[in-house]
């Protein structure tokens, strides 16, 4: 839990509706999450403009934005700085900061102002272990009802690994779309897990009924979805 003044915020949880609040950000102000309905969301919070690891990870983003729009997902950053200090920043990387091919990098997806640490606070991205004044890098899911359905938090050292928070949006989708489970590593393309059987009988009428299932024991079962399935599914036209 958070402590604010004597108020004490709960740590939001998967499955909770995600924390609304108003802000100003480097695209106009924005009211969260009732603006951005229907759509995916990832929020992610850095620890502060004008630092090599932030900035590393907002080229990524920023490069890979378009991807993450025909996954029918939007971007939206968050900082404790000033918003003069996002936008100096966000000028910066675009003007003069070229990193492992890419150059002339525009940041379009908003960049919110925090500096009173309300928006950090409600969703506990302040760490008192690692920071008392600045946010870790948190990285919340919120899907087109404004649930949030996942959460990882890393440290101020570590930057984040973009194709494992592309393959975790599409995996969620992807679990939603075929009511499924998704097994460790997946990729689209690969087996998916159907829901558990429930016992061993069940299990053995399923291999009988669906031939392309395959079952380890009566508690593990696969079958495939093709990767053409999965994108044409959940990816924008």
């Amino acid at each position: 839990m958070e402590t604010i003044e004597n108020q004490v915020i709960p740590m939001p949880r998967i499955g909770d509706k995600a924390p609304e609040f108003k802000a100003v950000t480097t695209q106009g102000p924005i009211n969260f999450p009732a603006d951005f309905s229907g759509s995916w969301v990832i929020l992610f919070s850095h620890p502060a403009d004008f630092t090599p690891v932030c900035t590393s990870e907002f080229m990524t983003f920023a490069s890979q934005e378009e991807k993450f729009a025909k996954a029918n997902c939007k971007l939206v950053g968050l900082s404790v700085d000033g918003l003069y200090s996002h936008i100096a920043w966000l000028r910066t990387i675009k003007e003069k900061i070229e990193y492992k091919g890419m150059k002339d990098v525009e940041v379009k997806f908003p960049l919110i102002e925090d500096i009173t640490m309300e928006v950090a606070h409600k969703y506990g991205m302040i760490q008192p272990g690692e920071s008392n004044t600045k946010a870790v890098r948190a990285v919340f899911f919120i899907d087109p009802k404004g649930i949030i359905r996942a959460m990882i938090y890393y440290p101020l050292s570590l930057g984040r690994n973009f194709d494992e928070l592309y393959r975790a949006l599409v995996a969620m989708q992807t679990a939603d779309a075929f009511s499924i489970a998704t097994p460790a590593d997946w990729q689209p393309g690969d087996d998916v897990i159907v829901p558990t059987a429930g016992s061993c009988g069940v299990a053995k009428e399923r291999m009988e009924n669906k031939k392309d299932m395959k079952c380890y024991d009566w508690f593990f079962c696969t079958k495939p979805i093709s990767k053409e399935q999965v994108l044409s599914t959940i990816l924008k036209k």
